[in-house]
C-alpha cells in the first residue's frame, strides 16, 4: 500500500509565504484555490443557532439531500432523487469515494494534464494507473471525445472536468455529449468534477449528468459557496451504486459534519450574496486578462470559469516552482507553480488565483509589474 506519490508543492508555497508573513511580510495570497470571503451570512447565523440547540452526532440531513436534489432540477434539468446523494467531508473524500467503490488496482484512469494534481495523486495511492493526455491550446487544454476514442486500450474510467483546474476552462455541451458516446459505447465510467459550478463568466457550465446519468459526480461547498473550512461536499451516484459506495463511506468516513450540513442548507438559498461573490471575481478576471499581457504574460490559458489564470512563464524560465519562490520572496505575492498540474510542461506555467479581493488584485499588479519588467530586460542582456 505504500504507493509513491508527488508532494503539492503549492503547500510548500504557501509554508514558505506564511513563513514570511509571520516575519512581518505583507503577503497576497493567489496560489490556493479559495475564496477569500466567508460562509454566506445566512449560513452562519444558522450554524449559531444549532450550536445552541443542538448537541449533534452522526448524521446525514435529509433535508440537505433533498435541497440539493431540487437543485439538479432546477440548474440542469435532470431528476435526481435525494438518495443517490452522498455527504462527505469536502470533494476530496468524494472523490476517493467513487474510485475506490468503483474501480480495482491496476486500473486505467484517464485524465487531462494539464489536471488537479489529487486526480494523479489519489490514482497512485489506489495503485491504480492514471492516463495523462497532453491537453493543450488546440483543445483549449480539455479532454475530448477523440481524445478518449483513441486511447488503445480503452481505460476503466475517464475523470472530467469542467470548469477545469488549474484552467478554468469549460468543455461546451456539444463536446461534453460526444465525450459521453464515446464512453458508453468503449464502457468508460464518468466521474465528472463539477465543484467549480456557479462560477461561469462565459454561460454556465454543463452538468455531466445531462448526458451521461450514470456519471459519477463530485461536487462542494467550497468554490461558489465558500465554505472551504466546514469541509463539506457530496458524491451523487447512480441507484445501482448506491448500495456498495453507501458500504464504503460509512466505515471509511462516518459521516460529514453535521454544523456543515446545518450551515449549507442556508447557503443553497444565499444566491444574491453569492452572486455578489462571482462578480467580484469576474472584475478581478477583467483586471488580470488586460493586465497580465502588459507583463509579457501573452499565453494564457482561456479562463471561462473558476477563479484562476494558468499562465506560460516558458519565456523567462523552466523552473516553475523556483520561479513562484523566488517571486514570492521578492514580491509578497503566492503563485502556484504548473508542476504540481503538469509534471511534463508544467515547469513553463504558474497558476494564480483570483479568488483575492478586487484590491488585492491591484496590489499584486503593483508589485508584479516592475518585477516583470526587470526580469524581461535581465534576459535580453
Amino acid at each position: 500500500m505504500r504507493a509513491k506519490i508527488d508532494p503539492f508543492q503549492a503547500i510548500g508555497v504557501s509554508h514558505l509565504a506564511h513563513e514570511l508573513k509571520s516575519q512581518g511580510r505583507s503577503i497576497i495570497h493567489m496560489e490556493f484555490g479559495q475564496p477569500s470571503t466567508g460562509a454566506p451570512r445566512a449560513a452562519i447565523a444558522a450554524a449559531h443557532q444549532v450550536l445552541d440547540t443542538d448537541g449533534m452526532g452522526y448524521w446525514e440531513s435529509p433535508a440537505l439531500k433533498a435541497r440539493i436534489a431540487r437543485h439538479y432540477g432546477e440548474t440542469y434539468g435532470v431528476a435526481v432523487e435525494p438518495a443517490q446523494i452522498i455527504l462527505t467531508c469536502g470533494a476530496s473524500p468524494a472523490l476517493l469515494l467513487a474510485l475506490i467503490s468503483s474501480f480495482d488496482p491496476g486500473d486505467r484512469v484517464a485524465l487531462a494534464r494539464p489536471g488537479y494534481v489529487a486526480y494523479r495523486n489519489t490514482l497512485k495511492a489506489l495503485h491504480m494507473t492514471p492516463v495523462e493526455i497532453a491537453c493543450g491550446p488546440e483543445s483549449r487544454f480539455q479532454l475530448t471525445a477523440a481524445h478518449l476514442a483513441a486511447l488503445d486500450p480503452a481505460p476503466a474510467s475517464v475523470i472530467v472536468a469542467s470548469p477545469a483546474n488549474p484552467t478554468g476552462t469549460i468543455i461546451e455541451a456539444a463536446e461534453l455529449a460526444a465525450i459521453a458516446q464515446v464512453c458508453r459505447a468503449r464502457g468508460i465510467r464518468i466521474v465528472s468534477d463539477e465543484i467549480y459550478h456557479g462560477l461561469s463568466y462565459v454561460g454556465p457550465a454543463r452538468s455531466m449528468l445531462e448526458f451521461e446519468p450514470d456519471a459519477l459526480v463530485v461536487n462542494s461547498f467550497s468554490k461558489y459557496f465558500s465554505m472551504v473550512g466546514w469541509r463539506l461536499g457530496w458524491l451523487l451516484v447512480p441507484p445501482d451504486h448506491l448500495h456498495r459506495a453507501r458500504a464504503f463511506v460509512g466505515n471509511l468516513f462516518l459521516t460529514a459534519p453535521s454544523l456543515s450540513q446545518h450551515a449549507a442548507l442556508a447557503a443553497l438559498d444565499s444566491r444574491d450574496e453569492l452572486e455578489g461573490h462571482v462578480a467580484v471575481y469576474a472584475r478581478n478576471r477583467a483586471r488580470l486578462l488586460a493586465a497580465l499581457p502588459r507583463l509579457g504574460l501573452n499565453a494564457i490559458a482561456p479562463p471561462d470559469g473558476a477563479f484562476y489564470i494558468y499562465a506560460d512563464i516558458g519565456h523567462l524560465t523552466t523552473d516553475s516552482l523556483g520561479f513562484c519562490k523566488a517571486m514570492l520572496r521578492e514580491t509578497g505575492v503566492a503563485a502556484a507553480p504548473g508542476i504540481d498540474f503538469d509534471p511534463v510542461d508544467g515547469m513553463r506555467f504558474i497558476r494564480l488565483s483570483f479568488a483575492v479581493s478586487t484590491p488585492q488584485i491591484d496590489q499584486a499588479l503593483e508589485r508584479l509589474t516592475p518585477w516583470f519588467a526587470a526580469l524581461a530586460s535581465s534576459n535580453q542582456k
